[in-house]
């Protein structure tokens, strides 16, 4: 999709989507135990016009697949959501609620997978059927300059969807990857594990976000910003 297609409206899955019998199956078996859940595909958050596109793995079983709305009420949101805004991209206050009022402002958030995976792991094929969402997403945003991943699937699935072999742009913390009309930003997943690990912490995750904002604060050089 380095190319640059275009399209009015993105391509979204449909409430029972069937494309991955797998997670159609957990989906309706947490229907049947959780039937006041969302248990259904997550939609993105955020507006469309956003500048920004972060890129997370899938829902939680107990947050985004429980709430409808990425990273509500999942560990990985009470990193995510303060540092989006602190750093501009975000007003409100995140209260691990859909209905907190909290929104985003020039960022918008979607998952290399739509649906929660058993064990939070998407098999290789269903994060290849999932990318047309992905692909679809990325083409109806006009105004986007940066996409952020979160983690090393995030960061793999954005490539394939904009065409462009993961083997050139090989993934690693706070990386920064000039893709055609976007730059592509690499951080470590918010998760629960990542940070316990110290794998991540907040400091190296606030850093993605400030050099994020301060590269959009200069965008209009060249040749980032054009476009």
């Amino acid at each position: 999709m380095s190319g640059a297609k275009i399209r009015s409206e993105p391509l979204q899955p449909s409430r029972d989507c069937p494309l991955c019998p797998r997670l159609a199956a957990f989906r309706e078996l947490w229907r049947e135990r959780e039937p006041t859940w969302h248990n259904a595909p997550v939609p993105n958050f955020g507006p469309v016009d956003a500048p920004v596109l972060i890129v997370g793995l899938a829902p939680g079983l107990r947050g985004a697949n429980r709430t409808g709305r990425p990273f509500t009420a999942d560990f990985a949101g009470d990193l995510l959501f303060p540092t989006l805004k602190k750093f501009g991209f975000a007003v409100g206050e995140y209260r691990r609620d859909p209905a907190d009022g909290f929104e985003l402002r020039g960022a918008a958030i979607s998952n290399a997978v739509r649906c929660v995976p058993p064990q939070n792991k998407p098999l290789p094929a269903e994060i290849r059927t999932c990318r047309m969402f992905l692909d679809s997403e990325i083409a109806a945003r006009p105004s986007l300059q940066a996409i952020v991943a979160l983690g090393r699937i995030a960061h793999e699935s954005t490539l394939r969807a904009l065409d462009l072999k993961p083997s050139a742009f090989p993934f690693a913390h706070a990386a920064i990857h000039d893709c055609g009309r976007f730059r592509l930003y690499d951080t470590y997943h918010s998760s629960r594990q990542n940070v316990n690990t110290h794998t991540l912490t907040p400091a190296m995750f606030e850093a993605v976000f400030a050099r994020l904002r301060q590269d959009l604060d200069g965008a209009s050089r060249l040749p980032w910003g054009e476009g």
